[in-house]
């Protein structure tokens, strides 16, 4: 049984209200077979919905012999399980019911520790009402010794030190694997232009991962297909190479505390220089997506520009070198399954630069424009100017050779002058490597410099 509480401010979709629950509830393999809905203005503090209300929820439980109810909120213990006493049934909430789904699609360690960690901060402040059944067990029996406080220890207060305990190296365990996935995205960004693909979930962003790049990544018409980032190479054209990262779908009121958890699996995106937002512009709900999305990565972002300033004081450092964010363009996908244009030219009068996409058609316009675009951006902007490159170092003449156009070519000596169209951060890359070369540009030399490898 789904069942909801529609307040003046819920952000569901008016035309199919229950439909995402259902969608989740069918995930995590539950059959539906009711539902019921309430408008108030206020949640009822005790049990949410109105008592009378969950009265009614207990007769159609009977009727329809539902034997789990899913609410679409998140509700505090108390009202858990004064719900359940009334109902008489397990009752499930929404962040519960993501979990389960969550914990059902894990993997990989890493994400099978991401999503443990986030059960246990979910389960760690209901434990009081887990066990308020249950009389003091320690003490009235004579038991004391190693491992108990002595007289008058609670059930609860054991479990609450072992789930303290527990969630304390779980969080340990992750913010090894964070540091470690930082280190390698900060390293990939200086070697590469990274681009991340973020969007709600069961958007597309697997399918068109899959059509940019030999990525292989499993792409499903269900939600949270993907909970593992992949990262690929992508060619863009023109000698171009970029990193595309595949991540995990968002979702409306996603639980903090899995945002927290997956902090790490999203540093990908949240470190790429550039995000594509991919939106299925074709679902009634494209306007709610859209904005879960920004609001979820104004939350990631908001907890890294946090992170960096706490760094940062720890260090000392004066004059840090701040995170930026990445800029962000929208991907209005699946728009061959609208109806007509009405819809397309709203979202792309809101939002000028969108590109219209079909991510499951390989030859589609809107992919080559998208492939234009992510080369411009990757070179920085291209500009005519003379290179001229010791010989002996090979690799940064086959990099320019690669990565720019060459327009002629002389010899200079033990060294080859190049004049060539080349981004400026191909340029700023080849720098970085201790690139033996001089840069002379229109108006003479620029930053002329020769480095030693």
């Amino acid at each position: 049984m789904l069942a909801a509480v529609r307040l003046p401010d819920s952000s569901y979709d008016p035309r199919d209200p229950l439909g995402e629950l259902a969608a989740l509830a069918e995930q995590a393999g539950a059959v539906i077979v009711g539902t019921m809905e309430q408008r108030m203005e206020r949640p009822v503090a005790g049990t949410y919905m109105g008592t009378g209300k969950v009265r009614e929820l207990k007769e159609l439980c009977d009727k329809l012999e539902a034997t789990l109810v899913i609410f679409d909120h998140d509700l505090s213990p108390r009202q858990l399980s004064n719900i359940e006493e009334i109902v008489g049934r397990k009752i499930v909430d929404r962040s519960e019911l993501i979990l389960d789904i969550f914990a059902s699609r894990a993997t990989t360690t890493e994400a099978k520790l991401q999503v443990e960690l986030a059960q246990l901060e979910y389960t760690y402040p209901r434990l009081r009402a887990m066990w308020d059944h249950l009389e003091r067990i320690v003490g009235s029996g004579g038991m004391t010794g190693i491992g108990t406080r002595g007289p008058g220890e609670q059930q609860l207060e054991i479990d609450r030190r072992l789930a303290q305990k527990k969630r304390l190296n779980l969080r340990r365990r992750l913010d090894e694997i964070e540091g470690r996935k930082r280190r390698s995205v900060a390293q990939r960004n200086v070697d590469h232009f990274t681009v991340g693909i973020v969007g709600y979930t069961n958007a597309g962003k697997s399918t068109l991962f899959n059509a940019l790049t030999a990525g292989g990544a499993y792409a499903d018409d269900r939600l949270f297909a993907t909970l593992v980032t992949r990262t690929r190479e992508w060619d863009v054209g023109g000698g171009s190479q970029v990193m595309l990262s595949d991540t995990v779908g968002f979702v409306r009121e996603l639980p903090h505390n899995l945002v927290a958890s997956f902090r790490a699996t999203l540093e990908e995106a949240t470190h790429a220089h550039l995000l594509l937002i991919v939106l299925d512009v074709s679902d009634p709900s494209a306007q709610m997506q859209f904005e879960t999305v920004n609001a979820t990565l104004d939350e990631l972002f908001g907890g890294i520009e946090e992170r960096e300033e706490r760094e940062a004081a720890k260090s000392g450092e004066t004059h840090p070198v701040r995170w930026q964010q990445p800029r962000r363009l929208l991907l209005l996908n699946k728009v061959d399954k609208l109806p007509d244009n009405s819809v397309l030219l709203q979202w792309q009068s809101k939002n000028p630069d969108a590109i219209a996409i079909v991510a499951k058609d390989e030859r589609d316009a809107g992919l080559a424009q998208l492939r234009e675009l992510v080369k411009d951006a990757a070179l920085g902007g291209e500009r005519e100017v003379d290179l001229v490159i010791d010989l002996k170092d090979s690799r940064t003449v086959d990099t320019v050779e690669k990565r720019a156009k060459v327009i002629s070519r002389g010899y200079e000596g033990g060294s080859v002058r190049l004049r060539v169209k080349i981004g400026q951060r191909t340029l700023d890359q080849l720098r970085s490597l201790g690139a033996r070369m001089q840069i002379v540009g229109a108006q003479g030399p620029t930053r002329a410099a020769w480095k030693k490898v």
